[in-house]
């Protein structure tokens, strides 16, 4: 492999006309763990990554946070702290010869010169099993410290054997406060930051500012620097930003919402769950974070169709016919007029009342059916289409409810080592009630069928047998089992 070049003068003149023409989140990155704001659950003081760092004891790790938390800003902390190598790679961009080549250059780095490289891998989600499969036997053996960076979840992005091989830390979101600290810190800063410019920020445009970053450093510092460039001086030679200057910067608010990522899978928690407690206010909010984020209206329709017959059922046999109707009309209308037939379908499952009893039925029934034996069909339950079924006793005793007085039979619809049971037992909730008078002839039967258990005629006494005389009795039938109900959680 030919000799890596050494910088050159044009690469520092390049580098630094970057660093001077680099959007204002970049200029004001934080260079040590004092100047940077936030995360004090992971670098706070007596915290094992901060003590790792002060006593240049790095360990592979992942940074897991949301956008502007400061991922890689905390990664190029750690490689200034400990004096490592930095050698940043993109997911996005980089590929296994990317990585062949860094590790190439970090086994001479060590060998050489005894300095560690510390590889920063930016949106490591992103990497596929062989990207990083490609990783994991050099983070084993020590020869680079693997920081990546994600904005999903590791549980699910990263493969398990990279996984158990680093430490996971998770980012928040930064605080309304540091947001705003880090606001005046680049108002002031003349090197850095916005301190030449002489800029003012309105109150109301800096709590504005801060609302609408939603925790994210790098919207909030960049919509300020957008609002201070575009703004004549007025004011001697100073710049007053106001409150239309920084909403005409930020033109809508900083969305934290992912279609494909953790927070598609927690929103429709939390829209389930809204509905499930019959909060309106909730199941709306939550509905409306997801479209606001972009989310598949059909998606959300589905799921509503699904809360309808889990948690509702036979409660209200409406609330189906409703979130079908939602599905058809986000189908014909689109958005955003379909979307209002998302909602409308919402509260109505939030105030139906609330059975999951055919839910629970329906998930008892599929154990008994993988948990016992299958038993073939009764034989007054099966078609006797031809003369050999009716001679094998297909169909014999069948009972034709609609030839009854009460319009239904008694007779037992399920195998013999299942008589009895009982699957689906409805509740007192909405029209359900009606539904378990209707159904109030099965503990009927079940009476009636232990009543005739236990009343079985007694055997006349056994007269003694002459001798050599053999007995012509049988030995008495066993009573069938006691019936058992379906009463297990699915």
């Amino acid at each position: 492999m030919p000799p890596k070049r050494g910088p050159t003068l044009f690469d520092n003149q390049r580098a630094d006309l970057l660093q001077s023409q680099a959007p204002l989140a970049t200029r004001m990155r934080p260079r040590t763990l004092d100047e940077y704001l936030g995360q004090e659950q992971i670098i706070g003081e007596g915290r094992l990554l901060r003590r790792a760092i002060a006593n240049d004891q790095l360990f592979s790790m992942l940074l897991w946070g949301p956008p502007g938390s400061g991922k890689t800003t905390l990664a190029q902390i750690i490689a200034a702290a400990t004096n490592a190598h930095f050698e940043p790679l993109s997911a996005v961009s980089a590929g296994v010869n990317d990585l062949r080549r860094v590790i190439q250059e970090a086994q001479d780095r060590l060998g050489m010169f005894q300095r560690r490289t510390l590889l920063f891998i930016d949106e490591i989600h992103r990497f596929n099993k062989a990207q990083q499969d490609a990783v994991l036997p050099y983070v084993e053996d020590g020869t680079i410290i693997l920081i990546g960076a994600t904005t999903e979840n590791p549980s699910f992005e990263v493969n398990s054997a990279l996984l158990s091989r680093a430490r996971v830390f998770t980012l928040e979101a930064l605080r309304d406060e540091d947001l705003a600290r880090l606001v005046d810190r680049a108002l002031t800063d003349s090197e850095r930051g916005l301190g030449k410019l002489k800029v003012l920020l309105a109150a109301d445009a800096r709590g504005y500012l801060v609302n609408m970053a939603n925790g994210d450093a790098r919207v909030a510092l960049n919509a300020l620097e957008a609002a201070a460039v575009a703004k004549a001086p007025a004011l001697g030679d100073r710049r007053l930003i106001t409150l239309d200057d920084i909403r005409d910067a930020l033109q809508s608010r900083a969305t934290r919402y992912d279609k494909h990522g953790e927070l598609h899978y927690d929103a429709i928690s939390a829209l389930h769950k809204s509905v499930r407690d019959s909060d309106p206010d909730g199941a709306l909010y939550w509905l409306g974070r997801m479209l606001d984020g972009g989310e598949d209206p059909l998606y959300i329709a589905r799921r509503l169709v699904r809360m309808a017959i889990e948690d509702i059922g036979l409660a209200d046999p409406g609330a189906l016919t409703q979130t079908m109707a939602a599905q058809q009309a986000v189908h014909f209308l689109g958005q955003p007029e379909g979307d209002l037939a998302l909602a409308q379908a919402t509260v109505y499952l939030c105030q139906s009342p609330k059975s999951n009893a055919v839910y629970r039925a329906y998930g008892t029934v599929l154990s008994d059916v993988a948990e016992t034996r299958n038993e073939p069909v009764p034989l007054h339950l099966r078609n006797a289409p031809t003369r050999l079924m009716k001679g094998l006793g297909y169909g014999k005793g069948y009972e034709y409810a609609h030839d009854l007085p009460a319009g239904r039979s008694d007779q037992e619809h399920l195998p013999p080592n299942l008589r009895g049971r009982i699957y689906y037992e409805p509740t007192e909730q909405g029209f359900e009630a009606q539904v378990r008078k209707r159904l109030a002839w099965r503990e009927e039967r079940i009476v009636r069928t232990e009543a005739s258990t236990n009343n079985q005629p007694s055997r006349e006494p056994i007269e003694p047998l002459a001798p050599g005389e053999e007995s012509q009795d049988l030995p008495p039938p066993e009573p069938p089992p006691p019936p058992s109900r379906g009463r297990r959680r699915a």
